[in-house]
This record gives structure tokens, C-alpha cells and sequence, in this order.
């Protein structure tokens, strides 16, 4: 059997928007001046903590980041209840296409992302998704992205070597990611890190379009 491993904010769904209002939220929310949009998205796939550990100020306490995970949850919840969250977002062009054509050609699955599940669930709920896959590793139960615990325990559950596994990811974290775990890692340039940094932090493979990810695998 052969795994292919997914990131989803930025890879399968185009959730900025929403980041990016929700962490601007939070911020105002604590008296704190927001991050720019380029230094939010430069931080999608981290987990909570260690993200906000890199837009707050220097001088900020572990209480305050605290502080700033909890308002970015309560504002995304908001958002999500505004505008219909995950439902609201768009797939990227050719996503679907290309996880129904993987699973017809008998490859196994995977999600793996710096969202907690339950955000995992709605994206799932909100466009059909959860079908597609056999192993979903989420930041509740993980080290944050560049740790390899997400593509391990996920080479684990589904019994695949490392050898016979990929990981196709937007962000330089992604890419750290599969390198550590030892799998050929593929960055796409649709999301949120340059083709540069994704090539610096070991991609082997870099995609402009969803639809190049079948032929470059068969």
C-alpha cells in the first residue's frame, strides 16, 4: 500500500479568510496591535501556541500567548457561526478530483494539520471529504508542525512504510515535516509559502495545480 498525506489550510481548502479575520479579532480582543496578513499566513500549520508565539511581541508572557490561543478560538467559533465557517470556504481547484483519483488507484489517505479536530470534522462535514481518508492526525495529539509525530503515527496506523509514503504541503512546516519522517515531501505554490522556501526546506517536487500531483505519482 502507498499513503499520501494531505496538509488541509492552504493544500485542500482556502481558509485565509478566516484565519486571518479570527487572529486579527483576537489580537484587538487583548489590546494587542494585529499582525500584518503576510506575517499571519506566514504562520498557517503551526499549532496555536507556537504561532501565536511568533506574531506576539517579544516581551509578552506565557500568560498573555495563552490568552491569545483562547481569543482566536472564540473568535473563529464567532466567524464560523457569521459565515458558515468551513462550508464558506472553497476547495482548491482540482482537490477532489485528485483524492477520487488517488482512492481509485488504491492509495491510502491522510490529513495531516496544525487544526483540531473538530475543525478537521467540519471541513469533512461542510464538502464530503471524510470518506476520502484512513488516518487523520490533528494538533490536539500532536507536537506541532516541523515535528514528524503527525506522519508517524500515520505510517503507523495505516502500516506504510516510509518509503512508500508522501506528504503534499503549502508550507515550509509541511515540508520539514515529511523530511524528518523520512517521506518524500511536494510543495504547492497555491498556498501560503513561497516556491523558494519550500524548495530550501527539502521538497522534492514542486506543484502549480492540483492536477499535476496524479501524473507525477503514476
Amino acid at each position: 500500500m502507498k499513503l499520501a498525506i494531505f496538509d488541509m489550510d492552504g493544500t485542500l481548502i482556502d481558509s485565509q479568510a478566516l484565519i486571518v479575520g479570527a487572529m486579527v479579532s483576537a489580537f484587538q480582543r487583548l489590546d494587542m496591535l494585529p499582525p500584518t496578513r503576510a506575517d499571519i499566513l506566514s504562520i498557517v500549520g503551526l499549532s496555536l501556541p507556537q504561532a501565536m508565539d511568533r506574531l506576539a511581541p517579544a516581551n509578552v508572557t506565557p500568560d498573555a500567548i495563552a490568552a491569545l490561543v483562547d481569543a482566536y478560538r472564540t473568535a473563529f467559533i464567532a466567524l464560523r457561526a457569521e459565515t458558515g465557517g468551513e462550508a464558506s470556504v472553497p476547495l482548491y481547484p482540482g482537490a477532489l478530483n485528485v483524492l477520487g483519483a488517488l482512492a481509485a488507484q488504491g492509495w491510502l489517505l491522510g490529513v495531516a494539520t496544525g487544526k483540531a479536530r473538530r475543525g478537521v470534522d467540519h471541513v469533512f462535514a461542510a464538502h464530503g471529504l471524510g470518506h476520502f481518508f484512513s488516518t487523520v492526525q490533528t494538533a490536539d495529539g500532536h507536537p506541532s508542525k516541523p515535528h514528524p509525530s503527525m506522519i508517524e503515527t500515520a505510517l503507523f496506523e495505516t502500516g506504510v512504510a516510509p518509503s512508500d509514503a508522501i506528504m503534499i504541503g503549502d508550507t515550509t512546516f509541511d515540508i520539514e515535516m515529511g523530511c524528518a519522517a523520512g517521506v518524500r515531501s511536494i510543495g504547492v505554490t497555491w498556498g501560503y509559502h513561497p516556491q523558494a522556501q519550500l524548495r530550501q526546506a527539502g521538497a522534492s517536487d514542486i506543484l502549480t495545480h492540483f492536477d499535476e500531483l496524479v501524473p507525477l505519482l503514476t
